[in-house]
Order: C-alpha cells, then sequence, then structure tokens
C-alpha cells in the first residue's frame, strides 16, 4: 500500500516538473540539431617572416584563421567558418600592426563563401566606422574583398561588424542593472560554461502579469540586432509616464545574449555545439535554446505569467520582419498590423516591409506561438543600416508597443 502511494506521488512530482519545462513539437520542417564537431580557430599572433606587419585573433570575438604576405606590401587574411555547411555570414575581426608607419594592401579572403559585411575599423575597439569605399576594391568578378589600410605601431582593428563580445553584453546589463526595475542574472551556462544572460523587467510584484519575451544574438554576427534592442530596451526604461505605465502592467524577460559560445569564438552562425540555435526550438538538443526555454516557461508557470509576444532580434541584407499571416490566431492577434502601423506613424518616409507566414520551421517566432499562444516576430535589421536610425527606430518600436499593450 505504502509503496503503491510512493510510486503514485513519485509520478505526480514527475509530471509536475515536467509541466515547467518547454513542450517538443513537431514543426511540418524538421531539422536535425544534434551536436556536430567544430574547428577551432588557432589563437595566437601572425608574423609573415620579413615582412614586418602583423595581425592577431587573441581576444573574444575574433575571427581569423591566417595571416600571410602574397607580395611586398600586399596580404592576405583567411576567413574560414566553424563547419559546413553553414549560412554564409563570413564574419571577421582582428588586428593589425606594423613596425613603421605604412599602406598595405589587404586581401579577405573565404575559401568556402563570398563577402558579405563592409568592414568597419577602429583604434581603440570601442569606437568603430566604416571604411571609406575609396578604400575597399571588389571585382565583380571575385568572392573575396580587397582593403587598403594604414597600419604602424598603433594597433588598427578590423571587422564585419563592432566587435561586441559576452564581457560588452555583461557590461550593458550590469548597466541595465542599475535601474530599480532590472534584476539581471543568469539562467544557465552555455556548452563552454559561458553565462545566459536574462534581464527580468518590471515594476511591483510579477505575479500575475502578462509577459513580454525579448531574445537576441542567437547568431553571432548579428550585431545590428543586438544594437536595436538596446534602443528598444532603454526606451521601456525610460524615465517618462508611457515606460512606468508599461512597467507596471507588464513584465519583460530579455535574453540578450543566447549564444555567448559563438559570439566569443568569432562564429559566423552556431553555437560550439556546431548548431543553428534558431533551428532548436523543436527538441532543445542544445543547452542554450533548452534552457532559456525551459526558464521561460518554468518562470511564467510559476509566476502565474501568460506569454503575449515574443520579440528575436536578427540581423540580416535589409531591414525586415517575419510575422504570421492572419490564418495564425496568437493571444494578441492584430497586434502586429496595428504595431507596424505605428512604427510607419513614427518614422516619416519609413515603411515597414513585413513577411508574413504561417509555421514551418522550428525558429524561436514559431515556438512563442506553440508554446505559449503567443504573437511571434523576428525583428531583422540590415547588416548596414545606418547606426542612428537603428537607435530611432528601436526606440519609437518600443514606444509604439508600450502604446498598445498599456491601452489593450
Amino acid at each position: 500500500m505504502y509503496r503503491f502511494i510512493f510510486l503514485c506521488f513519485a509520478t505526480c512530482c514527475l509530471l509536475a516538473c515536467r509541466s515547467f519545462e518547454a513542450t517538443p513539437y513537431d514543426f511540418p520542417t524538421q531539422v536535425d540539431t544534434r551536436t556536430r564537431p567544430i574547428e577551432m580557430q588557432q589563437k595566437g599572433v601572425f608574423a609573415p617572416e620579413g615582412a614586418q606587419v602583423y595581425a592577431d585573433n587573441q581576444f573574444d570575438g575574433a575571427r581569423l584563421n591566417d595571416f600571410s604576405q602574397l607580395e611586398e606590401g600586399h596580404f592576405q587574411a583567411t576567413i574560414l567558418p566553424e563547419n559546413s555547411p553553414i549560412n554564409p555570414s563570413p564574419y571577421y575581426a582582428f588586428r593589425l600592426w606594423a613596425d613603421q608607419a605604412r599602406a598595405i594592401r589587404l586581401r579577405l579572403h573565404y575559401p568556402e563563401s563570398k563577402h558579405r559585411y563592409w568592414p568597419k575599423i577602429s583604434h581603440d575597439g570601442r569606437t568603430w566606422q566604416r571604411l571609406d569605399s575609396a578604400a575597399v576594391l571588389y571585382p565583380p568578378d571575385s568572392v573575396d574583398l580587397s582593403l587598403l589600410l594604414q597600419v604602424g605601431p598603433d594597433t588598427l582593428w578590423v571587422a564585419a561588424q563592432e566587435v561586441t563580445n559576452s564581457g560588452h553584453v555583461r557590461a550593458w546589463c550590469e548597466s541595465m542593472a542599475a535601474h530599480p526595475d532590472v534584476s539581471f542574472f543568469s539562467v544557465g551556462q552555455s556548452v563552454q560554461g559561458r553565462d545566459l544572460f536574462c534581464l527580468d523587467v518590471g515594476h511591483g510584484p510579477a505575479r500575475g502579469k502578462e509577459v513580454v519575451a525579448i531574445l537576441s544574438r542567437q547568431h553571432p554576427p548579428e550585431v545590428t540586432g543586438y544594437l536595436a534592442l538596446q534602443a528598444f530596451l532603454e526606451e521601456v526604461l525610460a524615465d517618462h509616464a508611457l515606460s512606468r505605465a508599461f512597467r507596471a502592467k507588464y513584465r519583460l524577460l530579455v535574453y540578450p545574449l543566447m549564444n555567448p559560445d559563438g559570439v566569443d569564438l568569432g562564429h559566423w552562425r552556431h553555437n560550439a555545439g556546431g548548431i543553428d540555435l534558431n533551428r532548436d526550438w523543436a527538441y532543445y538538443h542544445q543547452p542554450e535554446t533548452r534552457q532559456v526555454a525551459n526558464h521561460l516557461v518554468r518562470t511564467s508557470r510559476s509566476d502565474r505569467n501568460q506569454v503575449i509576444l515574443g520579440l528575436d532580434f536578427h540581423s540580416t541584407y535589409y531591414d525586415i520582419y517575419y510575422t504570421f499571416d492572419n490564418s495564425m490566431v496568437s493571444s494578441i492577434h492584430g497586434f502586429k498590423d496595428f504595431w507596424l502601423m505605428g512604427i510607419a506613424d513614427a518614422i516619416p518616409g519609413y515603411h515597414p516591409h513585413d513577411a508574413p507566414n504561417v509555421i514551418a520551421g522550428p525558429v524561436s517566432k514559431n515556438w512563442f506561438f506553440t508554446q505559449f499562444g503567443a504573437e511571434g516576430i523576428t525583428y531583422e535589421i540590415g547588416d548596414d543600416t545606418p547606426r542612428d536610425f537603428i537607435r530611432e527606430k528601436g526606440k519609437k518600436s518600443a514606444r509604439e508597443m508600450m502604446q498598445l499593450l498599456v491601452l489593450r
């Protein structure tokens, strides 16, 4: 008798625990996200014999696989992915210096892809600018890019996008946590043991509030999406009536760095398990998606929260919103149409590019709907979208979201 009671109790406990975990889902388009091997870049200083010009990749967020001299004054930086097949996002980031000030020509060589990201340069790793077009040579029949650079004893940083590694994201999260309505913590660790950050935003008790969930940096090079997230959240935390009303009514759970290993390793796309995390929202084979998904499910259920909206910030070739078509009826059906109209009205001359579709593959946008019945939106920023416009759109997107939800 006691054995039977114990087994019933244990079964109930097991079922209760599972109810606080993310549910697997068989999406129409399936993707195998079991771990695959990656090729680690060799860290070090590259010093071609007799050249007196040097390169290195000894910082978090670097990507440089080789550096060689082709001929006098002409050098080559070889950029390879972590594994393949892989999305054509050939990210690069490295430092250059020379014994004496001189001009060099540098070829960015992609043996397994073709050039994508316009080069950015920095003299301190913090302040970045686009390399002048007069210093960029891109023959139309070539997959490589050549740069004309001035190097010398002072370090010159060259990168596909502004280097924004896990240390930079942690520092930003800590600055956000100075706000009284923000808690900052880790929900787990990545494959290589890096923290998975979370910002819990709201004023007053969280219990019973509806939740907006936000993700970023599933794909390491997608810095422009992260910049939009920063502006978005900073507007939510602003000290004005709309933001205060929103924080009082709603709860935000923000996961700003989904793939810290990929970011710090300078990956093109994947995590340290060799997988595109934004294809792992069906069975959660990778620890990053599994722990974030379980945290969001566990937190929302234990605090009686309903997740109504999920935003995932990304980058691609141009600004676009991936949304649901009208056949997908979420808990806030119609939100995205009013939201995009509001953004268009708030930014003169801007016309949001909406790309609606139905559920197909195991991406986060679709997971928000299958797991919670929530509206899911992938918020894509162009690789070369001007940084001041990214901030403007991020802030006004937040403002329009808050206006709609506060009045709901």
